[in-house]
């Protein structure tokens, strides 16, 4: 489920870029004095993220790496987003456990069905395999799954009344909750033959989604996946959408960082391996601006009715490199 600037895409441009980055600058600090503060632990003493293990393998490489870059004037993340074994392996299984989900979906999605029925799809098929849709609930939403057909970008609403029709595209949002730990990924889906303009935005947000990964690698900044993916779509004649985007995930549905899909390469944080994050961009064949239904409070539409496409995939960085783990 993409992350708004304020959860429901209704802030500023500018003003969401200047709170982001106070926000940054504020963990940032957060994290620096909390550091200082703590007295030099002994490599056998147990980590404090509560693995269990000892502090020297578990979090003190990882530190050591924090300081070093930081020491030259990088934006490091705060050491509570590097996670510890115990919950990356629960974050990988709840990552495949979201992509199972999604499978489900994909068998039964064609034309004249209801989004309703994905949702009700989504529902038994997550309980089935021991999840619960983390969606349900979520800051007040309805459904256990978003459904955004054509010109709706995100956070469209599942009905029994919206019927699906050759031509169609759709996105199915999915994000599950599984043993405490949190998966996330989104795909896309042509009902029928879609129109060649459809079939091109759906395959450019694709191909976006994997240049974006194709660049990424241990200690990269966060700009690269921005800069990456605004500079193709651009290339194809479409726009991404800048007030929502991707975001860290595993411990929560939403958490740091926010992951944009603009911005400039050599700039953001830097990722550090053991971090799980969503790259997930949201491209409109016409303007990026868009509108939230006043209605619902959650269905983001395009601003002038252009389809628009979205796909997500959940990743965790490692000291070889990315790592999809829901997609």
């Amino acid at each position: 489920m993409s992350r708004n600037t304020d959860q429901k895409g209704n802030r500023t441009e500018n003003k969401g870029k200047k709170k982001d980055r106070e926000k940054e600058k504020e963990e940032e600090k957060k994290g620096q004095k909390r550091e200082k503060e703590e007295p030099e632990r002994e490599a056998g003493s147990p980590c404090w993220c509560g693995s269990g293990l000892p502090y020297a393998s578990c979090h003190r490489e990882a530190e050591r790496k924090l300081e070093f870059f930081r020491a030259r004037g990088e934006h490091v993340p705060d050491r509570h987003l590097i996670r510890n074994r115990e919950q990356l392996a629960g974050i990988r299984e709840a990552g495949r456990v979201n992509a199972l989900v999604l499978d489900a979906v994909a068998e039964m999605v064609h034309e004249g069905i209801s989004t309703q029925q994905i949702d009700d799809t989504v529902r038994r098929v997550t309980g089935e395999l021991g999840g619960r849709p983390a969606c349900l609930g979520f800051e007040g939403y309805p459904k256990s799954v978003c459904t955004s057909v054509n010109d709706v970008i995100c956070h469209g609403i599942p009905r029994a009344d919206q019927i699906l029709h050759a031509g169609d595209i759709l996105n199915v949002d999915c994000t599950t909750e599984y043993g405490g730990y949190i998966g996330d990924a989104s795909r896309m889906f042509c009902i029928g033959t879609p129109s060649p303009e459809a079939a091109a935005l759906v395959r450019v947000t694709g191909e976006a989604v994997e240049r974006a990964l194709s660049v990424l690698h241990p200690y990269c900044h966060l700009g690269d996946i921005g800069a990456e993916i605004a500079s193709y779509v651009g290339r194809h004649g479409y726009t991404v959408v800048h007030e929502i985007g991707g975001h860290g995930v595993g411990l929560s549905m939403h958490e740091e960082p926010y992951v944009a899909h603009y911005g400039r390469a050599g700039h953001g944080m830097l990722l550090f391996p053991g971090m799980v994050f969503t790259i997930e961009p949201m491209v409109n064949a016409g303007s990026r601006r868009f509108i939230v239904d006043p209605v619902d409070g959650w269905t983001v539409r395009t601003a002038d009715h252009s389809l628009s496409a979205q796909v997500e995939y959940m990743i965790e960085m490692t000291e070889e490199g990315p790592v999809v783990l829901s997609r």
